[in-house]
């Protein structure tokens, strides 16, 4: 990154996902185009969750499931807390937000959690990665089942339900690449440890494809000149607000349960997080023939903000684990 950037309070990866929108504004893919860049995504969706699969080990995966209090209080945010506030913002803003923009907000709340972000700011702010690694991915897994069947019941009513088919496709673009992520394990644990940044790597470009392709269709479609500037800013301050409220409810929930500081980190970071690569892929799906580029839009604007605030979070635990450790080598 040149060195201007580097002094700029923000990250370079935010810096890449306005670039996408920039660039998608400027020359969105549309005919042919627009065909070849669904399949990219859909290959590099497939490809990262093969990853995540090749990356986790069965013992991992078991250890972290045993610690069912602390998989239990991310579930329960991220399943429970988050469409119990979603519901709420749709009881306040109804008629005060167009009804695209206002069920995107609701789907958002229906989302699972991210997987590579999360862990990478757990592992910033010294928690628990692999507490973090567990819950991230099982909530991704649980949520090409738990997604479907919340949107059925609380937006079903509004947009023809869902029907085993979507769970289906969901299942074979996301769970499928996991399994064979898993069985491919054994041959590829040396190099992917040798190739750590990979998974990285293809997480943060296959949400930089998505966040072009889905700008890209709207731009085509027409549908960003159907959002009003009053629409836009209450779409932001109502993400805004959202994610201010998880946060201090993940805070207080954690020391309130009495979870040791590395895991009360799994819980800010794990249960506050709403995945967009997953998310946008199933708006597809579940919402096939509606305004998808309107119901995601809440998904693309939460996801950059949850990344800014993120970072300054870790940082800052970051820099009080330092201190501390300084006081322990004087001590």
């Amino acid at each position: 990154m040149p060195r201007f950037l580097s002094r700029l309070p923000i990250d370079g990866y935010l810096l890449a996902l306005i670039g996408m929108v920039i660039l998608a504004a400027l020359f969105p893919a549309s005919g042919q185009a627009a065909v070849v860049m669904d399949w990219v995504v859909k290959a590099a969706i497939a490809l990262l969750f093969f990853l995540y699969g090749a990356r986790m080990s069965p013992a991992a995966i078991g250890a972290g499931l045993m610690h069912w209090r602390l998989q239990g209080t991310v579930f329960l945010s991220t399943f429970l807390l988050f469409p119990l506030l979603g519901l709420g913002l749709v009881f306040l803003m109804r008629g005060s937000l167009q009804p695209d923009l206002l069920t995107g907000m609701l789907y958002l709340c229906l989302l699972p959690s991210t997987v590579q972000s999360s862990i990478a700011f757990t592992s910033i702010a010294g928690g628990n990665v692999a507490g973090a690694l567990t819950s991230a991915s099982l909530s991704n897994l649980l949520g090409v089942i738990v997604t479907p069947l919340l949107v059925a019941l609380l937006i079903g009513g509004a947009n023809g339900g869902i029907h085993l088919q979507s769970i289906f496709d969901i299942g074979l673009q996301i769970l499928a690449p996991f399994a064979v992520g898993q069985l491919c394990r054994p041959l590829l644990k040396d190099w992917l440890t040798r190739h750590a940044k990979l998974t990285g790597l293809v997480d943060r470009g296959s949400i930089l494809l998505i966040v072009y392709a889905a700008f890209s269709e709207g731009v085509v479609a027409g549908v960003w000149s159907q959002v009003a500037p009053l629409d836009l800013a209450k779409v932001i301050g109502l993400n805004i607000a959202l994610l201010a409220i998880v946060l201090a409810l993940t805070l207080f929930a954690g020391r309130a349960l009495q979870f040791d500081r590395p895991d009360r980190i799994v819980i800010l970071f794990c249960g506050s997080k709403k995945s967009m690569a997953t998310g946008i892929p199933m708006a597809g799906i579940l919402f096939a023939g509606h305004a998808v580029p309107l119901i995601v839009l809440p998904i693309m604007l939460f996801h950059q903000i949850q990344l800014f605030a993120c970072t300054i979070i870790a940082q800052r635990y970051a820099r009080e684990n330092e201190a501390v450790a300084v006081i322990e080598q004087t001590a």
